[in-house]
């Protein structure tokens, strides 16, 4: 499953990772993930890479960029309903990312609350 030691599984579709890098997503790709999503905010730190310019590198390689920011650990109902629809709609792995990857996995467990209240 996760090929990089910072990549973390939570399941057989979702892995989060802390921030990434443009260069990063041919890695990304070759590693099989259909989608990219990106849970940080742009501006949230200096050097920080433009969003854009992930969804572009993303695109070129093949993978829907999906941006569903959220600015701390408090799950939005947004960001929820999002993170849900990203994992429903997408057919293979979705490789999710922040500062450090909590804050994407802590919207896993909501949005894996969400679908288990809904069933």
């Amino acid at each position: 499953m996760a090929t990089h030691p910072t990549w973390k599984d939570l399941d057989q579709q979702v892995t989060v990772a802390p921030q990434i890098r443009v260069e990063d997503i041919a890695d990304i790709a070759a590693a099989g993930y259909r989608v990219v999503m990106c849970n940080r905010p742009d501006g949230e730190d200096a050097g920080q890479p433009d969003w854009a310019e992930v969804a572009e590198a993303c695109r070129h390689n093949g993978i829907t960029p999906q941006y569903v920011p959220q600015s701390d650990r408090d799950p939005t109902d947004y960001a929820v309903t999002r993170y849900s629809a990203v994992m429903r709609e997408t057919e293979g792995k979705v490789f999710a990312y922040c500062r450090t990857g909590t804050r994407c996995e802590i919207l896993w467990n909501a949005a894996k609350a969400r679908q288990a209240a809904d069933a």
